[in-house]
């Protein structure tokens, strides 16, 4: 289990952009912010006691040792545009492309194999 050593909370800014601020422990927030509760239920364990506040969503992770919060906007912003991203297509080989891909591993293997 990884320890978060970076809060990160995401904003709005007036012309539409993300706003990002970063702080090396809770602290900050806890000024500014209302604690409201702990985060009990996460999967990740790390996150599990932080605080919850009023008017940021999370304590989410970010990476291996950030912690996120998102203000409501955010999130549900974040959300829509995750949830209609259109998943790459896959390509899949034909059984031609298989079997020249074998052929040619055998025909590698025998040239290694004479060498």
């Amino acid at each position: 289990m990884a320890k978060k050593d970076t809060f990160r909370v995401v904003t709005r800014g007036r012309d539409g952009s993300l706003m990002i601020s970063d702080y090396p422990s809770i602290d900050p927030l806890m000024q500014s912010h209302q604690q409201i509760g702990i985060d009990d239920c996460s999967t990740d364990l790390a996150l599990r006691g932080l605080p919850v506040f009023r008017g940021l969503i999370g304590p989410m992770p970010e990476g291996k040792n950030i912690v996120r919060y998102e203000t409501p906007e955010v999130f549900e912003v974040l959300t829509k545009e995750w949830m209609n991203a259109k998943p790459r297509k896959r390509r899949r080989r034909t059984a031609a492309q298989i079997a020249e891909e074998a052929a040619l591993a055998l025909e590698l293997e025998s040239q290694m194999s004479s060498t």
